[in-house]
Order: C-alpha cells, then structure tokens, then sequence
C-alpha cells in the first residue's frame, strides 16, 4: 500500500477547516490529503483477495471528500471522527450493490444445453416476444458489464467522474457543477474527464 501523510493534529485540523470553510481549496485539498490514511485503515476491514484494494480506497476517498465538505464543526466532533463513518458508509453502500449485481444472471450465460446438445441461454428460453421486456434485460445484462468495465479504468479520478456523474453505486447523479464542487476541480475540467472516460467505456464495451 502507498505510504500517506501523517494525521493532522486537532490543532491544524482547526485550522484547516478554517481556512477551507473561508474559501481556501488548498486547504480541503490538505485536509484530504491527511486523512487519506484513515481511508486506507478502514478499507484493510473490507479488502478481500476477489476485490481491488486501490478500487476500495477510490470508493472510501469518494466518502472522505463528502466528510470534508459536510462536516460541522459546531457539533465537537473531530474531523476524523466523522469523516470515518462517511468512509465506511460509502463503502458499505458499494459493498451492497455489489451483492446485489452477484445476484443477476447475464441473459447470455449458458443455463444448460438442449437435446442436440447444444447450449441454451436464458435468452433462448425466456419465451416471450415482448420487446420492452427484451430491452430490459439486455440493458440490464449491458449494466453488469458496465461496471466490469469501469472497475478496469486505470484513472481513478475518471472512475470518481463517472460514478459521480451518473449516479453508479447506488448513488444519486449529480451534474458536472456539483461533481466539480464537490471534488474541488473546475466544471470544465469534469466535462473534459468526462468525455475522455465514456469515450474510453465504450471502446472497451465494443471490444
């Protein structure tokens, strides 16, 4: 695993936060930057060998930055309290909706095979000439590769774009404004990772 910078202490927490809350961006960026260690702590829990450890610390830096940009400092708490419970929220929430997807079957998986021999997938049996009900299993066979897809992507902050912009994961979409807002980059340059990474998706889908 990389090595991340030391915690702040409560001090220069304080002060960060200040500074972030007055407009600074180089302050969110530091307080990111710090508590990147807490990520990777809370991540160790849900590593398993079938699931990428830098895809779960992109996921847990998506909770992370929502934690910088909602905490409260009125209420006590430390940061580092708080943003730990958005860390692990995100990725519980990452870790039910891929529950969830292990569950579909792909329209074009082999269910078994016919008398002659030959494998049938459940396209051949669904059995119902219904085009809105084929469209919506081929679209939803099309999403199970999506997301194969979007794991694969080596950018980490395309794979964050995306998610982001389009609602992945269980999550609400939001536009470019608010992506840009929230990971603290400009609107233009989101429409720019943006373009870029779908361009990228379906080149990879086509394949």
């Amino acid at each position: 695993m990389k090595t991340f910078l030391p915690p702040l202490t409560k001090e220069e927490e304080a002060y960060y936060i200040s500074k972030f809350r007055e407009g600074d961006k180089k302050a969110k960026d530091v307080l990111i930057e710090h508590n990147m260690r807490l990520v990777a702590h809370i991540v160790k829990k849900y590593h398993q060998n079938d699931r990428e450890l830098e895809e779960l610390i992109s996921i847990g830096t998506i909770g992370l930055i929502k934690g910088v940009n909602s905490f409260d400092e009125t209420k006590g708490n430390r940061l580092v309290t708080y943003a730990a419970k958005c860390i692990e929220n995100e990725l519980l929430m990452n870790i039910r909706l891929e529950k969830k997807k292990a569950k579909e079957v792909s329209i074009y998986e082999s269910i078994g095979t016919d008398k002659e021999g030959n494998e049938i997938s459940l396209l051949d049996v669904i059995g119902n000439n219904d085009e809105n009900t084929l469209n919506v299993l081929i679209l939803s066979d099309n999403v199970v590769q999506l997301y194969e897809v979007l794991n694969r992507l080596p950018d980490d902050k395309s794979k964050q774009v995306i998610v982001l912009r389009y609602g992945l994961y269980g999550r609400n979409p939001m536009t470019q404004k608010q992506v840009a807002n929230l990971l603290g980059i400009s609107r233009s340059y989101v429409s720019r990772i943006e373009k870029k990474a779908l361009l990228t998706l379906r080149h990879k889908m086509e394949e």
